[in-house]
């Protein structure tokens, strides 16, 4: 019964500041959470403001320039420093992805993408299942002023499968890149589809992948990429054949396989054998990484990078250091928050408690007090305000950590795809080998032989036709491989800068904030501590 009063007042009290109305003319948007990592516990509180209680002219003090109409006027530290800030840095941000205020000019170049206007489309179907019938599609909005996309302003609409398809093609074609993560696809998408929460989020979700991917200086020059934004209708990029047919086609190739009848093709060794087309294939490379792992003989390919080697480690030692921040970081948001909610909480107090000094009040004092009280209630519920305006401040700025996070998992990606192509060269390598000492023995066994053996002989040219096979396919694994490592290389040069430049934004615009609003809840205080003065000198 005690737990379920004490909700019940919680909820009165909410109520009751929800239908508080302070003339504030400089309310700055909410930003409602803090991405994937920092979702829950930042989502806004409820809006907290006062009115001015019914109070005669004669009760109350004359109001002043900096009383309620005016006590939001922004100090000089705000202007000059946090208000041009925040503004530089959303447009910087809003076109290309990063923080660069101070790089962007007029002159600069820039691609801005939008996603809106989600559209549900019926789609023919047998199943039983609601909603499993209808697709929404988004109107994706390209401005930008790049010659390779040759105009300056197109439209398209996607169907979240499309978005999909654009992801597998470009980590298909991207190999050893930093590719942005697309956004995740539900299991039970078609029942969550009928909610227009899901369907927003989905939408903030592909627009801001889309800006990720506009952002990458290789990636946004793509074909798959440009083709995504412009061609209007059905997307034309080839959709990647679903796990299910691939494994189908391994099965399929492998008793011929088995019987020696086929060797690795060139053109599928640019791929890994993890995407199961090639059962045969992906059995010697799980028994080549068996062998590195276990075999006391080591591979005649390594990886021999040493600098590699050491900013790998140091991005594993990152991600733990960017775990750990963003868990701090939701932990103060979260503690913004909660002084906030328990300073508005305040002044609805000293509301009531001011409208009770009023309706009780006989003497004169007693008014002067109800009006003084008054004005730390007013107080309270400002700074109320202040601490939730710079908390949605606070999540914009230290978001930039979960981001990061993400690009984590994109960077372990293009390792992986690395680790496999080195994988490939090392497995062909062994393969050449065993081959080679195929021959070898058949040769001394066919020696011994007076004119030779016929099928010996025939067996050894079947060898050589699939030595020099293999061989064609490890030179085209070697240069895959190389390529992947030159690939790395250069994402890790543009991570370091990137990150350089975004981290510094991030602080500037955290300490910025902080310094600007912690200057503004000052001067409310303060000037309640003005009004209040009179009270010490009666008290001496």
């Amino acid at each position: 019964m005690m737990g379920h009063d004490q909700d019940s007042k919680g909820e009165d009290s909410h109520s009751q500041m929800d239908n508080l109305v302070l003339n504030d003319h400089h309310r700055q948007p909410s930003h409602s959470s803090f991405n994937g990592a920092f979702q829950s516990p930042l989502s806004p509180p409820p809006e907290i403001s006062t009115t001015a209680i019914d109070v005669s002219p004669a009760e109350s003090p004359t109001p002043t320039r900096s009383s309620l109409n005016s006590f939001l006027e922004p100090p000089s530290y705000a202007d000059a420093m946090f208000r041009s800030f925040d503004a530089d840095a959303d447009v910087a941000g809003e076109i290309n992805g990063h923080d660069r205020s101070s790089s962007l000019s007029l002159d600069s170049e820039y691609i801005y993408i939008s996603v809106s206007d989600p559209e549900k489309v019926p789609e023919a179907s047998n199943s039983l299942v609601p909603g499993s019938g209808s697709y929404y599609t988004y109107l994706i909005t390209t401005r930008t002023n790049l010659p390779e996309f040759g105009g300056t302003e197109f439209s398209v609409k996607r169907r979240f499968r499309e978005v999909v398809t654009l992801s597998e093609r470009l980590a298909e074609a991207f190999r050893g890149y930093f590719i942005p993560l697309r956004p995740d696809k539900s299991i039970m998408e078609s029942q969550m589809m009928q909610t227009n929460d899901f369907v927003e989020q989905r939408r903030v979700a592909i627009e801001k992948y889309l800006k990720k991917l506009s952002a990458h200086p290789v990636i946004r020059n793509s074909d798959e990429f440009k083709v995504f934004l412009q061609v209007e209708g059905k997307l034309p990029l080839v959709k990647t054949t679903d796990v299910a047919s691939r494994m189908l086609d391994g099965v399929v190739k492998l008793p011929g396989q088995l019987m020696g009848e086929s060797t690795v093709a060139t053109e599928e060794v640019v791929q890994p054998a993890r995407s199961g087309r090639d059962l045969f294939r992906l059995f010697k490379e799980l028994r080549q990484a068996v062998s590195n792992d276990w075999g006391g003989v080591k591979p005649t390919v390594v990886e021999e990078d040493k600098e590699f080697l050491e900013k790998k480690e140091r991005l594993n030692d990152l991600e733990v250091q960017l775990s750990n921040v963003s868990q701090q970081a939701e932990t103060l948001v979260k503690a913004q928050q909660d002084i906030g909610e328990t300073m508005g909480e305040l002044g609805l107090v000293f509301v009531k408690m001011t409208k009770f000094e009023f309706e009780e009040a006989i003497y004169e004092c007693q008014r002067t007090r109800a009006a003084d009280m008054k004005n730390m209630a007013t107080a309270a519920v400002k700074a109320s305000r202040l601490y939730r305006e710079l908390n949605s401040q606070t999540v914009k700025h230290l978001d930039k950590l979960h981001d990061y996070l993400g690009m984590m998992l994109a960077v372990d990606n293009a390792f992986t795809d690395r680790s496999n192509a080195l994988l490939t060269v090392q497995t062909l390598v062994s393969e050449l080998s065993s081959l080679e000492l195929r021959v070898e023995k058949l040769e001394v066994a066919s020696s011994k032989i007076f004119g030779g053996d016929s099928s010996r002989m025939r067996k050894i040219e079947e060898l050589k036709e699939a030595i020099k096979a293999t061989e064609d396919a490890k030179c085209c694994a070697v240069k895959e491989y190389e390529r992947i490592k030159e690939n790395n290389r250069s994402e890790l040069a543009r991570l370091d800068k990137e990150r350089r430049a975004d981290f510094l934004s991030m602080l500037k615009g955290f300490v910025v904030n902080q310094a600007g609003f912690a200057e503004k809840m000052a001067n409310v205080w303060e000037k309640v501590a003005d009004e209040t003065k009179g009270y010490v000198n009666d008290v001496s």
